[in-house]
């Protein structure tokens, strides 16, 4: 059973608080969004790329997970300090950096620059803003004071306006409402700290002392997938693996025959959503039926909501508070990153 003071001792910068207010960011993402106002000729634009890392590049993977069934235009998330050989004149280059100082987003800024892309930026400050509004290119500001994967709100509803504004894709206002007051109701349900209750309190003690795997379709549910592998690195502190049907039936299936004392230390996480192809769905039973007498457990987890976006939403807001909880189970701080800021200083450096 957690407890407030099981929080308080490892929680040192109350993200349990930031988590906890997602409503709140997502209305106040979606105020900065509405009043966008970006002078840019998009008539000509034939692809699209997003351009980031970590926390700022996984909004621009769940809008393009969101839409890839709607928009007509191609988009790619590039996650690299260049961006790919093609892009040109009529490429809409969107840079986010939620610091603004991130160097492969600079680097990438530059080469798009160089390519002649047309740009708009997304980011809290630093060198990306100065550069930007020095050379003439949009930035949708967004506010600081957040660490880059407790900001996804921001990265994810302006860039979802962004896109609005530019006639890219019809206006969001209703659904956007709707989820607004989802992930209120949500957000009372993952604060109460009883198993019986709150699901994620619930599934964070199953994972405890087990090395999560999560398999979904790869469709609506990829990045989500993959949003959850980060948060349990950075949040609880632990490796996760994770793979999509049907690729994984092609191959990493058979991987489960050997190592069978350690896979016991698996636990084998499904996300579904109502929308997955049939096949997938038949896939995934099947799957698990070959593989219970390998895994240590299995979770099953369906997607809520009504719309694409309720439904991406939900598992996102779940897997942040397992990952959260399970720090606390681990007795660990969910906020410090000690080693990626090592590997940042030791960049510097060099």
């Amino acid at each position: 059973m957690i407890t407030r003071s099981e929080i308080d001792i490892h929680d040192s910068a109350n993200m349990f608080a930031v988590i906890a207010d997602l409503p709140g960011q997502l209305k106040q993402a979606f105020e900065i969004g509405s009043n966008i106002n970006i002078n840019l000729d998009v008539s000509g634009i034939r692809n699209i790329i997003i351009t980031g890392l970590g926390g700022s590049a996984i909004g621009g993977d769940l809008l393009r997970s969101y839409l890839q069934y709607e928009i007509n235009l191609p988009i790619q998330v590039n996650r690299n300090y260049y961006i790919p050989a093609y892009a040109n004149e009529n490429t809409l280059v969107i840079c986010s950096s939620y610091s603004g100082d991130t160097e492969e987003t600079l680097s990438a800024y530059n080469d798009a620059k160089n390519k002649g892309c047309k740009i708009a930026c997304i980011s809290a400050g630093g060198k990306l803003t100065i550069m930007a509004e020095n050379d003439g290119n949009y930035v949708v500001k967004v506010p600081r004071g957040f660490q880059p994967r407790c900001a996804l709100a921001f990265s994810f509803i302006t860039m979802l306006m962004l896109f609005v504004k530019l006639k890219f894709i019809a206006e969001r206002d209703h659904d956007i409402a709707r989820l607004i007051d989802m992930m209120n109701e949500k957000s009372l349900v993952y604060t109460a700290f009883d198993s019986g209750t709150n699901p994620a309190v619930n599934i964070a003690e199953h994972l405890h002392g087990m090395i999560p795997v999560i398999y979904s379709s790869n469709d609506l549910l990829d990045i989500v997938n993959l949003r959850w592998r980060g948060q349990f690195a950075e949040n609880a502190k632990t490796l996760a693996f994770g793979n999509y049907f049907p690729e994984l039936n092609h191959n990493e299936i058979v991987g489960w025959q050997e190592n069978s004392d350690f896979l016991r230390n698996f636990a084998l996480i499904y996300l579904l959503d109502r929308e997955d192809n049939p096949r997938i769905l038949k896939r995934q039973k099947i799957t698990k039926e070959i593989l219970e007498p390998y895994r240590g457990k299995d979770i099953e987890i369906v997607s809520e909501g009504n719309s694409k976006l309720e439904r991406i939403f939900d598992l996102v807001y779940l897997g942040d508070w397992i990952s959260f909880y399970l720090a606390v189970i681990n007795k660990t701080d969910p906020s410090p990153i000690e080693k990626i800021n090592i590997l940042k200083n030791k960049l510097m450096e060099s």
